[in-house]
């Protein structure tokens, strides 16, 4: 059923490309349009979800999609400042921020499979590791002067411990179900 949040959802990966492709192009002020884009779209992430709980409009679709939204959002923005600073300092954050996001989405489609979704349900270390990524990744994008950009590269590195200490958390959480000791 395509209702408010779900709307917002499927904007959010039209979105996407639009993002890439404001980046790319070799216009005055493409990078801090693709950056606008970015934060719309990042967003959209947070009043879909307030919407679907305020309206009690959640939906299997929205359950399922909203997720995908995200991890799409992030991973080519992720790729993009990868390929734009062309250095360890993005890169070895980004492969640890997609890594994370590949091992706990395996890990939540298999603990619901065995009925122990809850056991890692978004926390709220969750929660701030994507804000300080999304702002991370805006003054990356936009990349307006040098303090915006160590500036970027210092919430990086934040969102980057949390993002590790939130993959500890989840997989401490299900550690005796992987493990057949629970």
């Amino acid at each position: 059923m395509i209702n408010i949040p779900n709307s917002l959802t499927l904007f959010r990966l039209l979105l996407v490309p639009i993002f890439i492709v404001l980046f790319y192009i070799p216009i005055e002020g493409a990078y801090m349009w693709a950056a606008v884009v970015f934060t719309f779209a990042a967003a959209t992430d947070w009043l879909d979800g307030f919407l679907a709980r305020t309206l009690k409009q959640s939906t299997p679709f929205g359950a399922f999609l909203d997720p995908v939204a995200d991890k799409v959002m992030v991973a080519a923005a992720l790729i993009i400042i990868v390929e734009e600073y062309s250095n360890p300092l993005v890169t070895l954050p980004a492969m640890i921020m997609i890594s994370r996001e590949i091992v706990i989405s395996a890990l939540r489609e298999w603990m619901a499979e065995i009925g122990q979704r809850a056991q890692v349900a978004v926390s709220w270390i969750g929660k701030w590791k994507t804000t300080i990524q999304m702002v991370a990744l805006i003054a990356l994008i936009w990349q307006d002067n040098l303090y915006m950009i160590w500036t970027g590269y210092g919430l990086l590195y934040i969102a980057t411990g949390l993002t590790l200490y939130s993959a500890y958390d989840y997989l401490k959480a299900a550690w005796g179900d992987l493990t057949g000791t629970a």
